[in-house]
């Protein structure tokens, strides 16, 4: 009876111990999880901001291309007219 209630002392002592130190660890790796979770966001948010400026980017170039293709059509017609005028003092 008492072999069984030492080597009952010894298998609870053993338990804690494996106990405590399973626990410390879970501590740990849920810091490292919580840890990774903030960076996951911070990710997210950085993509988010970037995803923000590149469609901003976008809609300046876009904008910029409209402003070149009415400069481009305002030159011909000028050239057109230049060459008409040209034709035409020719012409006389």
């Amino acid at each position: 009876m008492k072999k069984i209630v030492k080597l009952s002392m010894v298998a609870l002592v053993a338990s804690l111990v494996v106990g405590c130190a399973s626990q410390g660890d879970l501590d740990a790796l849920s810091a490292r999880v919580d840890g990774l979770a903030t960076s996951v966001a911070q990710a997210s948010s950085d993509a988010a901001s970037a995803k923000s400026a590149a469609d901003q980017a976008a809609a300046t170039a876009a904008s910029a291309e409209a402003a070149a293709n009415r400069a481009e059509q305002a030159a011909m017609d000028t050239n057109s007219k230049l060459d008409k005028l040209f034709s035409h003092g020719m012409k006389k």
